[in-house]
């Protein structure tokens, strides 16, 4: 009889282990927020590559799961608003359009004052976010805003500049309004009596429609999604130069708290959206190209001479970057030396060599 009962004891155990597993997976909820719509390029690939590509992971152990809850469009912030969102805690998760912030996170601009160089995302993406990596600048600005650095990334293959009137050098651009964010406005100043404009890239078109502006800075991927051709039809070739203007981040009160795993698979999957972005932009710009053609516009490609004069022209926005951070206290002169050197590795020869006039 006791043998009978041990032997049932035994059975039932074996019953149990088969059904209940080793151990419980932890689900961990993660708001995202853009204040962008999710037709932008880097939010549909942050819900079509980042988030599955986390969850991949994480399955693989099975310890954790991650509760998404995506807001973007503007349902709890503006494209404007995402680095306070994030810091307030508004959002666990961010990609954080830092072209807006370029007095709370000044480093961020080191590839929009190097214009010229590389109209390439990848080895741009790639360069600027090792310099955040080796330099603890870039990722102090962001503990400032109460957030964790994960990784740069670059959305645009290249600037060019769009038209509502036929343009075909950079003296149909001369005495104009253009359209810019951020530190390319500076771009504008080697023109004569041209003037940037600030907006926003889901402004560009009623900014170009209502006769705000003449011309805009943007790329032809964003030209194909937000329409572009309607308003500003030509667009001159001129090849200012892949940039850096999205950054994931976290809230760090948030980050605190997640397990090591989780971490860690999260800093992995960042650098790989960051290239993975990057690849995107590049291999949708000859389509992209073709598609706001195709909706009407023409493209013309500037002269050389063009290109050179405009560089020379240009006040060196670069120097005047890094030693403004240089009095601070921060390595601003090394990181552009650093910045230059890196692109020249890859294979870039700059129109004009912003770090030899420091």
């Amino acid at each position: 009889m006791k043998v009978k009962s041990f032997l049932s004891v035994v059975a039932a155990t074996c019953c149990l282990a088969t059904v209940l597993p080793a151990s419980a997976t932890e689900t961990i909820k993660a708001v995202v927020i853009d204040g962008y719509p999710a037709k932008a390029m880097w939010v549909k690939e942050f819900s079509g590559f980042f988030i599955p590509e986390v969850d991949k992971r994480l399955a693989e152990s099975g310890n954790y799961e991650m509760d998404w809850q995506e807001s973007y469009g503007g349902s709890i912030v503006k494209p404007k608003g995402v680095l306070e969102g994030v810091k307030l805690g508004l959002g666990d998760i961010g990609i954080v359009t830092t072209i807006f912030h370029s007095s709370k996170l000044p480093s961020q601009a080191l590839a929009a004052v190097t214009p010229f160089i590389a109209p390439d995302a990848r080895a741009v993406a790639k360069a600027v976010d090792e310099i955040a990596k080796e330099f603890p600048t870039m990722q102090k600005e962001f503990a400032k805003q109460n957030q964790v650095y994960l990784a740069t990334g670059v959305v645009l293959d290249t600037y060019q500049v769009f038209s509502s009137q036929p343009v075909t050098s950079l003296e149909g651009i001369e005495g104009g309004k253009v359209a810019g964010a951020g530190m390319n406005m500076r771009y504008v100043e080697g023109i004569e009596g041209a003037v940037g404009v600030r907006g926003g890239l889901t402004d560009f078109y009623n900014m170009l429609q209502t006769g705000l502006v003449d011309h805009a800075m943007l790329w032809p991927e964003a030209a194909k999604t937000f329409k572009i051709a309607e308003v500003a039809p030509h667009m001159l070739k001129v090849d200012l130069g892949a940039v850096n203007s999205k950054t994931v981040t976290v809230n760090a009160e948030y980050w605190k708290k997640l397990p090591k795993e989780v971490q860690d698979v999260l800093l992995e999957v960042a650098v790989e959206y960051r290239d993975h972005v990057a690849s995107v932009a590049m291999d949708r710009a000859s389509a992209s190209r073709d598609a706001y053609v195709a909706a009407g516009g023409t493209i013309v490609d500037v002269s050389s001479e063009d290109r050179a004069a405009w560089a020379a022209a240009m006040p060196n926005i670069a120097v005047e970057w890094a030693q403004g951070l240089d009095k601070k206290g921060d390595p601003g002169s090394d990181m552009l030396k650093k910045y230059m050197g890196k692109l020249g590795e890859a294979g870039f020869t700059p129109i004009r060599d912003w770090a030899s006039e420091l």
